[in-house]
């Protein structure tokens, strides 16, 4: 059974390349526009997520607050990779105060994000 990578990012553009490498990669990709309807999308989830990939700037909800709104419902829950055009020191360490697992910047490269996500979610893809 293929193990489930949540994609969060405004872009359907970013959406369809990264849910594209993935899935040849033998993911299943669940997608959400911004971090509100992640959370929406997590509330009703049965499936167990393997990881997260999560844009910072989107409309609504970014991925920071995101990070902090999944930080302070406490328990378990899903390491999230970052993969967002934003490349500044102190974005970075906030995500990892608040749980993130890794930090890609884009564009980019299909290989580098599937080895990423095969690596923080441990399958050893």
């Amino acid at each position: 059974m293929p193990r489930t990578v949540m994609l969060v990012d405004d872009s359907s553009t970013v959406r369809m390349q990264a849910t594209h490498a993935l899935s040849a990669a033998g993911f299943r990709i669940l997608e959400a526009k911004d971090g509100v309807e992640a959370l929406d999308k997590l509330e009703a989830l049965t499936d167990d997520i393997a990881l997260i990939v999560c844009d910072v700037n989107m409309p609504r909800m970014s991925g920071i607050e995101l990070l902090e709104a999944l930080a302070a419902r406490g328990g378990a829950r899903p390491p999230i990779l970052m993969l967002t055009t934003e490349g500044h020191p102190h974005l970075i360490q906030r995500a990892k105060e608040h749980g993130a697992k890794g930090w890609m910047v884009k564009p980019f490269r299909p290989e580098l994000l599937v080895a990423a996500v095969c690596k923080i979610a441990g399958t050893g893809s």
